[in-house]
């Protein structure tokens, strides 16, 4: 009886770890999974060894509203909306624009922020000149990240036609080819612009907008719990003026 006795004793102190996941470590239903690419400030981008932005102050707020650890995974673009549409990751933040092919592999939030796409050139060469418009593409070749929004509508024959559309998994390598001349423009978001010009003083942002979009949040088909938490959590932002903060605090000179 005695033997038994602290056999029984044993388990209960083997369940007992495992349910508090022992030495303090979260278990995975304590852990948010956000996916991103952080080459794209001021919404996702390194700061030393940290991952920082407007993307991921937005995933901050989501897990700590859930009670629940954010951990983030840092990947290409395109890889990011195959791992929530497959469930590697819970969601992913990184100026995700909603489009129907998208629609079909994954849910969208609320849009959270206005994106504004522009054209970025060589200020030497400048290979593009006058109003910014899709009719500027026509006989370029344009660069841009791939899978994303721009990429999307640049590659549409009712917006423009290129001579050739260059994709890129990182915005530094675009830019070092527009230097370079291997490639006429680039084609992105406004913000995200801004701080690649203010790092490479030989490129420049055409004035004028090329087209508009809004960002949201991505989750797996289906994920209607999930998707309500983040929706209340971004709906809660917006009214309190947070993603104007979150934004001053990444677009300050």
């Amino acid at each position: 009886m005695k033997m038994k006795k602290i056999i029984s004793l044993a388990l209960v102190g083997v369940v007992a770890c495992s349910v508090v996941a022992c030495g303090g470590k979260k278990s995975e239903s304590d852990t948010l999974i956000v996916g991103t690419e952080a080459g794209f400030a001021p919404y996702e981008y390194m700061k030393g060894n940290k991952i920082v932005g407007i993307d991921m102050d937005i995933a901050k707020a989501i897990a700590d509203e859930m009670g629940k650890e954010l951990k983030i995974k840092n990947m290409e673009f395109d890889g990011a909306l195959a791992s929530v549409a497959s469930g590697k990751v819970d969601f992913v933040a990184a100026g995700v624009s909603i489009n129907e092919e998208r629609k079909k592999t994954m849910d969208f939030s609320h849009e959270y922020v206005d994106s504004t796409e522009v054209i970025v050139v060589n200020s030497k060469t400048q290979a593009i000149t006058g109003n910014v418009k899709g009719e500027s593409l026509n006989g370029k070749v344009v660069a841009v990240q791939q899978g994303n929004i721009a990429d999307s509508w640049v590659s549409n024959k009712d917006n423009c036609n290129p001579k050739e559309i260059k994709r890129y998994t990182k915005f530094a390598q675009a830019s070092e080819d527009l230097k370079n001349n291997k490639v006429d423009c680039i084609v992105m978001d406004k913000y995200p612009a801004e701080k690649l010009v203010s790092e490479n003083k030989e490129l420049k942002i055409l004035d004028g907008v090329l087209f508009e979009d809004k960002y949201a949040v991505a989750v797996k088909k289906g994920n209607k719990e999930l998707l309500e938490q983040i929706n209340k959590v971004i709906d809660k932002l917006i009214a309190d003026g947070k993603i104007e903060e979150f934004t001053a605090n990444h677009t300050q000179k």
